[in-house]
């Protein structure tokens, strides 16, 4: 399916890339309305370039691969593979025709994510483009700025290829280099997102400069490097910066099922905030239902790999009663409309460091080593602690534990 994907859409919407490039570059070529502000004179101001960064973080939020909307990685992937089923009738969007495998270049919900995605990389180039060229600006706010920019470029990239294969990649908003882009060789594109991720972590500060944690920090960089590093094969050095994470001190394991999800932990790297004061998260919005289904229900199949016994059976997942049949639906977020205090849309959390360094050691012959980090996982779900691998833990049972583990980290599916 991915190689169908790739084939009939890609083309197609690169065009639609490049006419949102191209629109891009009108605007910063024509004269300004007196209430806004050429490229160059936005990054000699601090406030007026926080003012562009939180521009981009607030695109994450509305319209993203991380979103946890509709056109978000959780909807798209668990579509794709099965683990939801979707409700839609026919007609009503583009989802319905990932579900059925029936893709077409005018899949509205697919051109979208991907516009969406080229949008945000240009703002984030300008971004880039603006502090590197402002004489004003203090370096500790360009370096911080830039990082910023680049882990979230980065990000982006990195579930655009987990989605479409080879893609266009851009480090710059200028139009003459976008209009000839084609896609990159992957091998190119991995090295590129690699040293990309490498420089936002020497640009990142180890602080959060915000104490909600909705802004990456440096170990936010370092986690989205060793998932890079782990794409590329290199266990030992993705081994490395899973350890710096565990390590720090301004992390900690969250042992209670009921906090997990909640925005206020030390367990949390980097979460979205929404866009508006007690707003639900767009994940309680699209899976919730209390009757008949509206979106997606969980598959049976994935149901039935969750003991009887385990606290996320419990605690995530929701049986809600319709005409003599129980659906499924994911309860990891509870609020809804105006009447959310305590949740926010998490990317990134320690529980997914701890199985990237379970894998990471284990791809290194490491096995006796990983069974602390899977047994944290393990202890706080109610199930046994396992005392040692087996052969086949490298494989089924490995997919299986990635794939019940990976629908409760963040907003991402479990294959990545």
């Amino acid at each position: 399916m991915k190689t169908r994907i790739e084939h009939i859409i890609v083309a197609a919407i690169l065009s639609a890339v490049l006419t949102t490039t191209i629109s891009c570059e009108k605007f910063v070529e024509t004269d300004f309305p007196n209430n806004q502000l050429p490229t160059e004179v936005v990054f000699e101001d601090e406030q007026t370039a926080e003012a562009a960064l939180a521009g981009l973080y607030a695109g994450l939020w509305t319209n993203s691969l991380i979103s946890g909307g509709i056109d978000g990685m959780g909807a798209l992937m668990g579509t794709y593979a099965d683990d939801l089923t979707c409700v839609y009738t026919s007609g009503s969007n583009g989802i319905l025709d990932i579900a059925n495998n029936q893709q077409v270049a005018t899949n509205t919900v697919v051109t979208t994510a991907w516009t969406n995605a080229y949008g945000q990389i240009y703002a984030a180039n300008s971004i880039i483009e603006g502090v590197t060229n402002s004489k004003s600006l203090s370096q500790a706010s360009k370096d911080r700025i830039k990082g910023e920019a680049l882990f979230v470029r980065s990000i982006i990239y990195f579930n655009l290829y987990q989605i479409f294969g080879e893609i266009a990649y851009t480090e710059t908003t200028n139009y003459v280099i976008n209009s000839q882009l084609g896609r990159m060789n992957k091998d190119q594109l991995l090295i590129k997102l690699e040293t990309d991720l490498s420089e936002a972590v020497n640009l990142l500060p180890s602080a959060y400069r915000n104490a909600e944690r909705i802004y990456p920090n440096k170990f936010a960089g370092y986690m989205a490097l060793a998932k890079m590093k782990m794409l590329l094969k290199k266990w030992a050095e993705a081994e490395v910066l899973c350890s710096t994470v565990l390590q720090s001190s301004q992390y900690t394991f969250q042992t209670d099922p009921s906090k997990v999800f909640q925005k206020n932990g030390t367990h949390i790297i980097w979460q979205l905030k929404p866009k508006n004061t007690n707003d639900a998260t767009k994940e309680a919005s699209l899976y919730n239902f209390t009757g008949a289904p509206l979106s997606f229900v969980l598959n049976l199949n994935l149901i039935n790999t969750f003991s009887s016994g385990d606290l996320r059976r419990q605690h995530y997942i929701t049986a809600v009663p319709f005409n003599q049949q129980l659906n499924y639906r994911s309860s990891k977020y509870k609020n809804l409309a105006v009447n959310n205090p305590n949740e926010y849309s998490i990317i990134y959390r320690l529980d997914e460091v701890n199985f990237m360094m379970a894998e990471s050691l284990i791809e290194q012959n490491k096995a006796v080593e990983a069974v602390p980090y899977i047994n944290r996982s393990c202890q706080r779900a109610g199930l046994p602690s396992i005392e040692h691998f087996t052969d086949g833990f490298s494989s089924n049972r490995r997919i299986e534990r990635r794939k019940t583990q990976g629908v409760f980290c963040g907003t991402r599916h479990p294959f990545f």
